[in-house]
């Protein structure tokens, strides 16, 4: 189980990999809950919650809500009475447990899209919950006993956060993906222009790892080249 511990002893487990990462951020008295995989999932993740003591979680955060991400949503805020923090784009989706439909990002992933996107969002619902907190650009996470703070990404999706923690390691759900060593560019996307730029968002940050939902860490010096690479040619594109 892979495991970051920061300047100010906040410990990170990535608790679930494969399907879509979770994480549990905690201080030793508060618990937090990044994401929570699919629904057939679910038994995984409660015995590696079990695995590590988790008697009690207080929050949820979801990076977006996707189903892969707030599937088990539901469960978590009934089983463990968390509170549930979710940016105000992604509110009506988690509601009514549907699905953002992205488009694609390469040649295959839109194909996909075009010819099996209305059905995969009919397979991929999911149970509906209601959020307790709504948050908009930036959240601070102070008053809940963390150096850490919550930030508006769109791109993946209009609402997308990514979690700073202690300006060392960011939590940025499919922001970026870790799957290939060559790049963090996600397969997926409603908004291109808008991930990139969340990228420098993200990078005006100190943080040297950024932990995506799918694959591992990407250094910062990876996203430092996929970022210049693709908003030079972004900038390119639209001035020519």
């Amino acid at each position: 189980m892979k495991k970051w511990k920061t300047q100010s002893g906040h410990e990170i487990f990535q608790i679930m990999s494969g399907r879509s990462n979770v994480f549990l951020l905690t201080n030793g008295k508060t618990n937090i809950l990044i994401d929570t995989s699919i629904p057939r999932l679910w038994n995984k993740l409660v015995k590696r919650l079990d695995y590590l003591g988790i008697k009690s979680i207080d929050y949820l955060i979801l990076t977006h809500a996707h189903f892969d991400h707030a599937g088990n949503a539901k469960r978590i805020k009934e089983r463990f009475k968390a509170c549930i923090i979710v940016q105000k784009d992604e509110e009506g989706y988690l509601s009514a447990g549907d699905n953002i439909l992205p488009r694609g990002t390469t040649l295959l992933t839109r194909a996909i899209i075009h010819f099996l996107g209305e059905r995969l969002i009919l397979k991929f619902r999911y149970d509906p919950c209601k959020p307790d907190f709504i948050i908009d650009s930036v959240y601070d996470l102070k008053e809940l006993g963390f150096n850490a703070y919550l930030i508006h990404t769109p791109g993946h999706t209009s609402g997308s956060m990514s979690l700073i923690i202690d300006d060392e390691i960011a939590i940025v759900g499919d922001t970026m993906f870790g799957v290939f060593k060559w790049s963090v560019f996600p397969p997926y996307g409603e908004n291109i222009d808008l991930m990139i730029k969340s990228w420098g968002k993200l990078l005006e940050t100190k943080c040297l790892e950024y932990v995506p939902s799918h694959g591992t860490a990407n250094s910062r010096v990876l996203v430092q080249k996929d970022y210049y690479k693709r908003i030079n040619r972004m900038m390119s594109y639209k001035g020519s």
